[in-house]
């Protein structure tokens, strides 16, 4: 089975790198003060979490899971903006899942 989160968190990452012109990663994460990319990426977040939960709330489906997807996009980018890794993630379900 193929693993799409871990492909697009791999093509996040390379977008932050190479930072091409056009790409919305880019945009996110380019900035002359690393805190204020940081602030941009944070409030994606925040408007994409009340974006899921008045989804979740109205109960469109489709609405649902078009938001969550922007969610989980958003906080893969900070995540690896933040020099996280796609196996520590994982590592970390894993490791609450024998919690």
């Amino acid at each position: 089975m193929k693993d799409v989160l871990r492909e697009e968190f791999d093509i996040i990452k390379q977008r932050i790198k190479d930072k091409p012109e056009g790409s919305y990663t880019a945009y996110l994460t380019t900035d002359d003060d690393k805190k204020t990319a940081l602030n941009k990426i944070c409030e994606k977040i925040g408007e994409e979490a009340t974006e899921t939960i008045l989804a979740a709330k109205d109960g469109v489906k489709e609405e649902l899971l078009y938001e969550s997807a922007d969610l989980i996009y958003h906080t893969l980018v900070l995540l690896a903006y933040c020099g996280v890794e796609y196996d520590e993630i994982m590592n970390e379900f894993e490791r609450r899942r024998k919690k």
